[in-house]
């Protein structure tokens, strides 16, 4: 039978520290206490040394502490950073939605509607669009429809006009009519800018004839149109005759009663139409052989 090993001595207590003395103050006479650093006061003696595991708990520790703090500090400039984001993915969304709902074949076109029409046969203006059935409306070909209008002579200007979710709308403007230029061919309708609309063999009813220097792409042939168009229909209606060979000297005859009207130059056009219906209206033109409008502000009847 072994023999108990005998117990640890009992530590000694460790003396207390010595209090110190408390010394009157000299002037007043109060007692003061010396002061005393806290490592006299509490000695520290640790149980064990730290390391390198204690250290990085410590850091890690202190990290968390300064990471809590800059989240509570920063807390509504994340919450504001936060609205701005969800807003910005909410508009790209909304953009992308539409315009992918734009593109699709939801919004393409399956009816063409042509307006503005009165000597064109607006069923063959739309059947000659017809390639363009099926096309999303952002998607339209403008360069193959103007291909399309460029058969039609009576087409002077168009626009398109997209009406979701599925017309198109081709607005025309047609080129009206001025006069005629007699060639070897027979009579060509012509508009104001000289572009020949038709040919027939027969001069037709209600259109003046064009004698004009230089054919129908000369400057004199586009102020004698610019004239004719300016005239008001009650007065146009009763030309029969324009000449001109310059753009200074364009007349026309009322072939009702033969009387001459000397117009000069397209300029100022509307005020002499104007002074034109008036003289008219005081003496008619079967009773005068010449109207001299050249210049609007001295109006001669002969």
């Amino acid at each position: 039978m072994r023999r108990p090993s005998p117990l640890p001595a009992p530590a000694k207590p460790r003396p207390p520290a010595p209090v110190p003395e408390i010394a009157p103050d000299a002037a007043s006479g109060t007692p003061v206490l010396p002061f005393v650093a806290p490592s006299d006061r509490l000695p520290v003696t640790p149980d064990r040394e730290l390391g390198m595991r204690d250290v990085w708990r410590a850091s890690r520790a202190r990290r968390r502490a300064l990471r809590a703090e800059v989240r509570r500090f920063t807390v509504r400039q994340r919450r504001r950073r936060m609205l701005w984001l969800t807003v910005l993915i909410a508009f790209v969304v909304l953009v992308a939605g539409t315009v992918g709902a734009a593109y699709s074949p939801l919004f393409a076109v399956q009816r063409i509607e042509v307006v503005g029409t009165s000597q064109l046969d607006a069923a063959a203006v739309s059947d000659a669009l017809s390639d363009q059935l099926g096309t999303p409306l952002p998607l339209v070909d403008e360069s193959a429809v103007k291909a399309a209008l460029v058969q039609f002579p009576l087409v002077e200007s168009y626009t398109l006009e997209a009406r979701p979710p599925n017309d198109l709308v081709v607005r025309i403007v047609e080129r009206q009519p001025v006069g005629l230029i007699e060639s070897g061919a027979g009579f060509t309708v012509v508009d104001a800018a000289g572009v020949a609309l038709a040919t027939t063999p027969d001069a037709p009813a209600g259109l003046p004839l064009f004698t004009v220097q230089g054919g129908a792409r000369s400057d004199a042939f586009r102020a004698a149109g610019q004239v004719v168009r300016s005239l008001p229909e009650e007065v146009r209606s009763q030309v029969t005759a324009v000449t001109a060979s310059t753009p200074d000297d364009v007349a026309f005859t009322f072939g009702s009663t033969d009387a001459q009207v000397i117009w000069g130059s397209a300029e100022r056009s509307a005020e002499k139409a104007v002074r034109l219906q008036a003289m008219m209206v005081g003496s008619p033109p079967d009773r005068v052989s010449r109207y001299d409008v050249s210049s609007p502000d001295a109006v001669i009847v002969g």
